[in-house]
């Protein structure tokens, strides 16, 4: 199941991509937000979107206002230097173990929503990265059993104040500027893909120009490796929202280094999950 957080004429609702067009139902805030139906656990994702597709009505696609899909992540959680050849291109060996920093929800944007560009830095770059959200918590847990704790996947463009990350050597600063994590649109319910996510092309587009193209096979640490390797660290809950890091291709590693700036568009594709499109604005 294809599922989005939405808003239209100022009501938010959850709205299902069917495959033959997109249903939305709206106003009822607790019962259909994906937050609150993630952190619910079981089967409450399909069946609120069972119910849209129901009761819903027939919306277009550009009559929507496409939100993050998710909001109050416990923790979220990215993974940096997650492929090979993104490692090399930055001059780094290949971690042993997740490079991890944090996200925090408040530098979260949608689809459509336009990236920020600080005063302070001409450095705004891209990653394109799948995202997968933990639908069942836990401490400790297995390889064998890590996919059944993951409930859907997603897209994210990890927008990046180069200057400001690589000031010192944690990242934190210069990942969690305003209006930089471009997240969504649809979250993808994990029956609907290849187990972890696996196989999947993922590409950016700049201005129209293919600037990353790998395959989300290429990860050095995949979705099982990753989520029992932090369960040993802390305990993971419902909700939290596992950035699986970059490809190479990212716009400080190129000679010369390509930013974005305002008035460009990025688009982040991931085969299967979907195409998550912002455009840049200069604060």
């Amino acid at each position: 199941m294809r599922l989005a957080k939405v808003a239209k004429n100022g009501q938010t609702g959850l709205a299902v991509d069917t495959g033959a067009g997109v249903k939305a139902l709206f106003g009822d805030a607790g019962l259909y937000d994906l937050d609150a139906l993630i952190a619910q656990g079981g089967d409450a994702l399909t069946q609120a979107g069972d119910a849209v597709v129901a009761g819903g009505e027939d919306v277009a696609i550009d009559d929507l206002t496409f939100l993050p899909p998710l909001i109050k992540a416990p923790k979220i959680l990215c993974l940096g230097l997650n492929y090979k050849d993104h490692a090399a291109e930055g001059g780094f060996q290949v971690p042993e173990f997740p490079t991890v920093f944090g996200r925090f929800n408040s530098s979260l944007i949608g689809h459509g929503a336009p990236i920020i560009k600080p005063p302070c830095s001409d450095q705004l770059d891209y990653e394109a990265e799948m995202v997968a959200v933990v639908g069942k918590g836990g401490k400790d847990i297995a390889k064998d059993d890590a996919l059944s704790h993951i409930a859907a996947y997603s897209v994210f463009n990890d927008g990046s104040i180069r200057d400001y990350q690589l000031k010192t050597p944690q990242w934190t600063v210069g990942k969690n500027f305003d209006d930089t994590g471009a997240f969504g649109p649809w979250l993808v319910t994990a029956d609907e893909l290849p187990a972890g996510g696996a196989g999947l092309k993922i590409e950016t587009r700049l201005n129209g120009q293919t600037v990353q193209s790998a395959n989300t096979s290429d990860m050095v640490f995949d979705v099982v490796d990753t989520v029992a390797l932090l369960s040993t660290c802390f305990t993971l809950e419902a909700g939290d929202v596992l950035v699986m890091g970059t490809p190479s291709g990212i716009g400080l590693a190129r000679n010369p280094p390509l930013f974005m700036k305002d008035g460009d568009v990025c688009e982040v594709e991931i085969e299967k999950i979907g195409l998550l499109v912002n455009p840049i604005k200069a604060a």
